[in-house]
């Protein structure tokens, strides 16, 4: 009875568990620097044993040998790696978006640390990415990233080799759907910035002896943050909209 418990049930766990497992140490909110590994792991095995039960039919039996086990845990934890990935690719969007807004509004040499990121970076992009973070739970898109886990194994059965050019292109693709994504979401300081400066040269032009440079940097500043503070919001909704779109490929039919 126990014999057969541990070469079923057991490995079943173990198995969900290892796809669980990677995708959560990437995804935003759940994979943060700042939360305790302890707790990432326990919240690995409470969802394991509340997904377990839906899976269960569909996980492969216990392979014969090492290296057929070793196989198929591999691909679990790649294709946990790969989701993961793909939201945490969505958040980098944002922390670049965050880098414009910043050299629009001359305060890309204002550096904070972020704890999300483990490291320095600009003041726009903290606020921006600890404001998606909370974000999405405040909008429950964390109900998305642990559906599309659990409908993973529609799309990707466990015990199935994964389809790695599928994942360099899904992967390679988001990237640059990234790129335009943060250039979409500091559009509007972009547009302000480019008709604030065209001004300023032809003031410069019309008016040699004044100082542009000392006008112009306040300026910018000021008329930076008031455009990025009345657009927040609707940027926000624009990219909450935009991170829940790669997860429906997981969705069933």
């Amino acid at each position: 009875m126990l014999a057969a418990f541990l070469q079923g049930e057991l490995f079943g766990y173990f198995l969900v568990f290892a796809r669980l497992g990677a995708a959560i140490m990437l995804l935003p909110g759940f994979g943060e620097g700042f939360v305790s590994p302890r707790i990432r792991i326990l919240l690995a095995l409470a969802i394991t044993f509340a997904v377990m039960p839906l899976v269960a039919d569909g996980l492969p039996p216990l392979p014969g040998d090492i290296l057929g086990l070793v196989v198929i845990l591999f691909g679990e934890i790649l294709i946990g790696l790969f989701i993961g990935t793909l939201a945490r690719i969505l958040l980098g969007a944002l922390q670049s978006a965050g880098a414009l807004v910043a050299n629009f509004t001359n305060l890309s040499a204002a550096q904070v640390f972020d704890p999300s990121a483990a490291g320095m970076t600009t003041l726009p992009g903290s606020f921006l990415n600890l404001m998606a973070l909370v974000l999405i739970f405040a909008t429950n898109l964390h109900h998305v990233m642990l559906a599309a886990l659990v409908d993973s194994y529609g799309a990707f059965p466990a015990g199935t080799a994964p389809p790695l050019e599928d994942f360099a292109e899904s992967a390679s693709r988001l990237v640059a759907d990234g790129f335009a994504l943060a250039l979409q979401l500091s559009a509007p300081l972009l547009v302000v910035t480019m008709i604030m400066q065209i001004g300023l040269g032809l003031l410069a032009r019309l008016m040699p002896q004044m100082q542009v440079f000392f006008v112009a940097m306040p300026l910018q500043i000021l008329l930076g943050l008031a455009v990025f503070a009345v657009t927040l919001a609707a940027v926000m909704r624009w990219y909450l909209d935009r991170f829940a779109e790669p997860f429906a490929m997981f969705a069933p039919g």
